[in-house]
Formats: C-alpha cells, structure tokens, sequence
C-alpha cells in the first residue's frame, strides 16, 4: 500500500440522482456529489468556464494606485522595468505584463534574478544597476511583498516600486506606490487564490477599458494557465475558468516556443492540452531554466516569433531538464541515505543542510523527501555560513505559518501554505530544526503523520466503467488542486495477468470483475514491491483514462493504490459491523449483507434442524455451517443479518454461548427489523 488510509467521500445517493436526472453522466455525478454539489444549478455553477466568471480587476486593493502610476509612465516615456521571479508563474508574469505594457505603447524591459547569486526576489544590486540603466518605475510580478527594505532602496535612488504578488503578506508591507495583492489583509477580492500570473494578468486588463479586457485574455490567456497550474494554485471558481480557457488557447498558441515545447513534451498534434501537459510536460521544462539559472532563456521562448529560435530554445530547455533531474537524483540520494543511516530518526519533520547542494532543485528534493517520509521536508543549502532554505508541506500543514513562527531564527522568509523559502544563518540551524519538529508535533498530536487519499466514490458495477462514460469525466477538468483527478474504490477484482513493464518500474496488469475485463497500469511500482501474482483478489484506487492504441479505444484504470482484497466473509462480517455501528453502506455493499425470504426460511429450517431440545451451541462453527449452501458457496454476511433480525423480533435468544430456538404466537414480520430497513434504504436511495 502507498497510503496508510484511504478516505472514502459519504456518499451523497438523493444529490447524485437529481445530478443524473438533470442530464450529467453516472460517474460526474458521483463525483460532484461526493465533493458536496447538492443540485443541479450549483453543478452548473461549478461547470461553468466562460468570462462571466472573471472578477473586476479593479476589486483588488491598490488596483487603481498602480495603474495610475504606470499609466503615468507610459505616458511620459519613463523607462518600466517588469521584475519577476525564476519559476514558471515568475516568468510567465513576466512575459505577460512585459507584453501588456509595451502593447499599450510603453519602453519597458525585463528583469529576472540569477537564482544562485541573486536569490529570490528585489534586491539592492539589481535594483542599483536598474537605476543606473534608466529605469524609473519597477512593477513586480510574483514577488515583492515581503520586499519593504528594497522598496525603501530602490526610492532613495529615485525609482518607484508597483508591486504585483500573490504570497502571503506580511504584518507591515512594503512603501511602495501600489501593493495589489489578493491576500492582502484588506483586500476584498472575491478569490484571493489568483497565482502571480493572474495578479499581472489582471493589472494589463485594468490598464485597458473594460470592452477591451476579453481580447487582453485572448491575448495572453495560455500564459496565465501554464503559470496558474504550474504554481499549484486551486483550481476552482476564477482560476477554473482561467485554464480551461487558457488550455483551449495553448491549443492554438501562436508562440512559436510554446508550439515547439509541446512537441518536444510528447503532446501529439491535434491533441488538446491538459492540465496534466502543462503539470508534467511544460511547466518542468521551463522551471528548469530558472533552477539552472538561466531564467531569461524562458523568458525567451515565450516571447520569439521566430520559429528557428523557438525550436532551438525548446531544444536547450529539454537539455536544462534532463541536466536537473541528474543533479536532483544524486542530491535525493544523499539524503535518503542520510535518513536511512539514522542521523535524525524518527523526526516529525525532516530538515536536512549540506554543502554544495544546487539551490535550484533542493525544492524538488523537499517534495519528493516529503512524499517518501510523509512529513514535511525543509532542505537548506549552505555557503560559507549562510543557509537558503526551501521547504514543501505535507499533511495540510501551514509552511508560511510555520516560518512566521521562527522568525526570530531566520534571515527572511516567504511563500505559501504548500511550499516556501527562506534564509538562515548556519549556527540557527540546530534552533530551527527543533523549534519546527515541535511546531509539527503540536499539528498532529504527537502521533506520525500518515499518507492518505480521498476516494470519490466506489463502482458498484463494472458495467458503469465504459468508454463514453470516462471521457464524460472531461467535463469536470482542469484537474488539480482543489478539483484533483477523480478517485474511484473497485473492491475484489480477480487479478488475471499481471507484468512488469517499462524496464521494471511500472506494474501492467489485467483485472476481472462483475464478468467484465479491465487494463490496469501501476506507475513507479512493480509486481513484488506489491506482492501481487495472478489469481489473487485486489481493492484497488484508481483514476479511470481511455487509452487509445491503432484507432482502438479502451478503458484504463490508472491505480494510485492497492491493497490485498479480504476473503469474502472477512469483508461482509466488516460491513456487518459498520451496519450495526449506524455507519452509511453503498448500494454494492448493502447488496452482500440483504438477505431475501428464502434466506430467512432456509436459515430457520437449520435451526429446527440442529437445535436439540430447543437450543444449540452459538460459536463460530454455527454461522460457518448455516452460512454455507449446497453448492458450496457461503453468504456470512446475509446469514449475520438474518441472526440479528431474528433476535430482534424474538424468533431466537442468545444466552451466554447458547441460542435458543423461540416460537411466537404471532406472525412476526421480519422487514420490520430496524437492521432491514436501514439496508432496503441504502439499495433504494441510489437506485
């Protein structure tokens, strides 16, 4: 198993019949209404994607301040420099509002800071050598909130700042002319969950009249999906909308880098983008050019309209990638060993500091580190004394929370809940590492952090997993965080094949349930890593794909877990015990305990037969005899049901180990039972 829990969603029956009935596939609608759309318009709500979706820019705080001074600017020729940051939302924030500001007749140029020598964010040298270039007027693109003594900086020498972010604030922000921020304090926008690049998106809406700001979308709409997705932000409400328009522009992206980075990341022509494609296919091949400091490469993919210089630049991209991943393999492998070896066993967060490490993929080494040891990873590169730290949460835990709280051991600090950086001076290390071990140990109790995964709903019956079916899935994408893939329980399918695939890394296999056959695939697992030989029974978690090879178009399930299916009356004797606890059942589960009048009648001809005198020994060797039928099959979990309904209605009476047989005057009316009619309830409630 991958995740200690699995999280089963209550299932919503009455909500996911009025979503069908108003004409949404039987699997959108388990979906939507396990994630809580009780109806049918506020499924409508969720599903729509339009521009009526799109806030007023002027809502966000300060909006107004910044456009009046770089309207001012532009007006009077000053030179405006847009600074970003060197990840996908940074440089694409930056290619967006560098393009706004000259297309509304601007002298604008670009800055983003070298990574290793200059860090994250405005600092003094870059804002000196701007100053001595001409620049009069920074405008910040996913950074600069915490950025309040560079501001001061940068007006001593004559510039103004605008600032544009999206990370959380701090308690004093910075002097500058405008800070536009949707987490802001005061700021009343609607949805503060807008990552950098739908901050700089707004700003270029707002410096054009309001009939304008749609072609402003259509302009630069693929910028502000690759760098919504790429920074993880939620993707409901604003930011739905937002890439899944913007996914339908990169399908026809008139960049000639952008076309080519598809190309280079598999995208076969006529494909349409997902979120997936941005996620694992553009966003780590334009983040590496900001983790091996050469940001501006990017920058220029973006931007050319030469189709030679987008092929080459796509070219070196792939190259910076694949330079990454060798360097964040062998950094993962130091300090996996260095975790394994003990050094700091059994923490409740890990916080590890070396030498040498590459500052540019130590982030993706927290995450990974993260997943792998279930707790969150802080990783910090050391130089000489000083420490640049970058860390990645697990569990739900607040990372910006947790560093404003070690403020006092810190250099600086800034990010998010999920993910973010800092600096620290070598000797605070020891200090931080036990003040943050304690800050965790208070989120959780004490007790280990465990992996978990919701699940949306469970298949009843495989009929329900066709190929119309699944694509119907599309309608709720883009999937990601706060709308994740659709997860799906199938209990006990029969393992019928089973292969490694892909030199041993990925586990195929072929899995029979309800009499139909269905493709598995296993990512980064393999047949004895999960115990798992042909004929073996599996519950298994997955996400439901077509999978489409010479034309022919098959259902896929794409497992995200599995785990060894218990023996039939190991499960029903469970479901047994959460009936009788009050917990809810799905219709498939009440459908093995519901017992029929046959099962009834043959389970009191048995005791008739076996209850000498009246009575019988009630241990386990009872429920195993009455449980079976002539042809071998058993039915525990009816035959536990039909015990306890007799019990209650006063058919028999257990005393210690001992059930006695009682013969009432009365009819007695078996469906009166409390436990038969919560389970006809569960049966029909679905239907």
């Amino acid at each position: 198993m991958k995740y200690q829990h699995w999280n089963m969603r209550a299932p919503a029956p009455r909500a996911r019949r009025a979503l069908e009935e108003a004409g949404l596939s039987s699997l959108c609608a388990a979906i939507l209404s396990a994630r809580g759309v009780d109806g049918p318009d506020q499924a409508a709500l969720f599903l729509s994607s339009g521009p009526e979706r799109f806030q007023d820019p002027f809502l966000l705080k300060d909006m107004d301040k910044a456009v009046a001074r770089i309207r001012a600017a532009i007006d009077s020729r000053e030179l405006i420099c847009v600074y970003g940051d060197y990840d996908v939302d940074g440089i694409t924030s930056t290619c967006l509002l560098t393009e706004a500001l000259a297309g509304q007749g601007g002298r604008v140029t670009s800055y983003i800071p070298d990574r290793t020598e200059e860090g994250y964010g405005l600092n003094p040298g870059a804002i000196r050598r701007l100053a001595a270039d001409g620049v009069r007027l920074i405008v910040t693109v996913d950074c600069g909130i915490t950025a309040a003594p560079e501001v001061e900086f940068a007006r001593s020498l004559g510039v103004d700042v605008v600032i544009t972010d999206h990370h959380h604030c701090k308690d004093k922000l910075p002097a500058a002319e405008a800070v536009v921020d949707p987490r802001r304090d005061d700021c009343s926008y609607p949805f503060p969950e807008l990552a950098g690049v739908g901050v700089a998106l707004k700003t270029a809406q707002a410096l054009v009249p309001p009939q304008e700001r749609e072609q402003v979308f259509l302009r630069f709409g693929e910028l502000a999906a690759i760098g919504t997705v790429a920074d993880v932000m939620k993707l409901t409400d604003e930011n739905r909308s937002l890439v899944r328009m913007g996914l339908d522009q990169l399908a026809h992206t008139s960049r000639p880098g952008l076309r080519a980075l598809l190309r280079e990341a598999g995208l076969d022509p006529g494909a349409v983008p997902t979120a997936v494609t941005i996620g694992y296919g553009l966003a780590p091949r334009i983040n590496a050019a900001g983790r091996m400091e050469q940001a501006m490469v990017a920058l220029e993919l973006l931007r050319t309209r030469d189709e030679e210089r987008g092929e080459a630049l796509a070219s070196t991209l792939c190259r910076l990638n694949r330079e990454r991943q060798t360097i964040e393999l062998d950094i993962y492998e130091q300090c996996v060993s260095l975790l394994e070896s003990h050094l700091q066993p059994a923490a409740p967060a890990i916080v590890l500091a070396g030498e040498g490490w590459h500052q540019g993929v130590v982030g993706i080494v927290a995450s990974r580190l993260a997943e792998k040891y279930a707790c969150p990873a802080f990783m910090i590169c050391l130089d000489h004394g000083q420490g640049k730290g970058s860390c990645r949460s697990f569990g739900g835990f607040n990372l910006f929370g947790a560093l404003e709280q070690c403020a006092g051991l810190l250099e600086g600090y800034g990010g998010h809940e999920m993910a973010a950086g800092f600096t620290i001076l070598e000797e605070n290390i020891p200090a931080f590492r036990e003040a943050v071990c304690r800050l965790v140990s208070l989120r959780t109790g004490g007790q280990p952090m465990e992996a978990a995964i919701d699940v949306d709903a469970e298949i009843d019956h495989c009929s329900q997993l066709t190929t119309l079916q699944v694509e119907s899935l599309s309608d709720l994408e883009p999937f990601g965080t706060g709308n994740p893939k659709p997860m799906f329980l199938l209990r006990g399918a029969t393992v019928l094949s089973c292969c490694d695939v892909g030199g041993g890394r990925h586990l195929k296999m072929k899995l029979r349930r309800d009499g139909v056959v269905l493709d598995a695939i296993f990512f980064s697992a393999n047949a004895a890593a999960c115990g798992v030989s042909a004929g073996e029974r599996l519950d298994v978690v997955f996400t439901p794909q077509i999978n489409e090879f010479r034309g022919n178009r098959t259902v896929q399930l794409q497992l995200c877990d599995l785990r060894h299916a218990p023996t039939r009356a190991q499960l029903e004797q469970e479901l047994f015990q959460r009936l009788k606890e009050g917990e809810d059942l799905s219709r498939w589960e009440a459908g093995l305990l519901f017992p029929s009048r046959q099962d009834f009648a043959r389970l009191w001809r048995f005791l008739e037969h076996n209850c000498v005198g009246g009575w019988m020994e009630a241990g386990p060797s009872l429920l195993r005899q009455a449980a079976r039928r002539p042809d071998g099959r058993c039915f525990y979990g009816r035959t536990l049901v039909c015990l306890h309904v007799m019990g209650d209605r006063g058919l028999i009476r257990l005393e210690q180990d001992q059930l006695h047989l009682c013969r009432p005057e009365n009819k007695v009316n078996l469906e009166q039972a409390a436990l038969m009619q919560r389970l006809r309830a569960f049966l029909e409630e679905e239907l």
